[in-house]
């Protein structure tokens, strides 16, 4: 696939991600314990994106974040999940999320870089309460195995995505776009805040 062709994809990808309505978390109906945390991710928007910036935020630092950010936030998910399925409660975890769609908006947008472990703390203080909400949001009749995996591997997958759509952006010179969308994912945050 040629740059322009690729280009051209993500921008689409990007297009349909924004035009989604603005509920945090629709389900993916009763799929099974894969499928349901397959879909986790990609049905509720707030995980979307948040997931999606991470990779985008890893790609913007470059060098050994490009996997350490993902990596931390992925472990970190998992962690969150196990508080989840566990029973525990967090009164504040949707506020947080909408947090996490600001805080990384407004990271993207000002293309800030430091630091690999400052920039582990930030993804994973947020991955935490992604995480959580994965696991209190699991379907009773779901196996909590099948479940962690599904929504394990469509992190991974989206953090892929995320690192695809900042790399298209910045070859194809559109990387006022990027930061634009940053602003987007800003927005979306203050917008689930006021919602929760």
């Amino acid at each position: 696939m040629n740059r322009d062709k690729l280009t051209r994809t993500l921008m689409a990808i990007m297009l349909l991600l924004a035009v989604q309505p603005l509920s945090a978390h629709t389900t993916g109906g009763e799929i099974g314990g894969l499928g349901s945390g397959l879909g986790h991710p990609f049905f509720g928007i707030d995980h979307l994106l948040a997931i999606l910036a991470v990779g985008v935020w890893a790609y913007q630092l470059g060098g050994s974040a490009l996997w350490k950010v993902p990596l931390v936030f992925v472990l970190t998910l998992l962690v969150g999940a196990n508080l989840g399925l566990a029973g525990l409660s967090f009164a504040f975890y949707e506020p947080m999320i909408a947090a996490s769609l600001m805080v990384l908006g407004l990271i993207i947008a000002m293309k800030w870089r430091v630091m690999p472990l400052l920039a582990s703390i930030i993804v994973g203080v947020f991955a935490l309460f992604h995480g959580f909400a994965h696991g209190v949001e699991m379907p009773l009749a779901a196996s909590p195995m099948a479940y962690v995996t599904g929504f394990t591997l469509a992190t991974i997958l989206l953090h892929g995505l995320g690192v695809m759509l900042a790399y298209g952006f910045q070859k194809s010179s559109q990387v006022v776009l990027m930061r634009a969308g940053g602003v987007g994912l800003l927005g979306t945050g203050l917008l689930l805040l006021i919602g929760t």
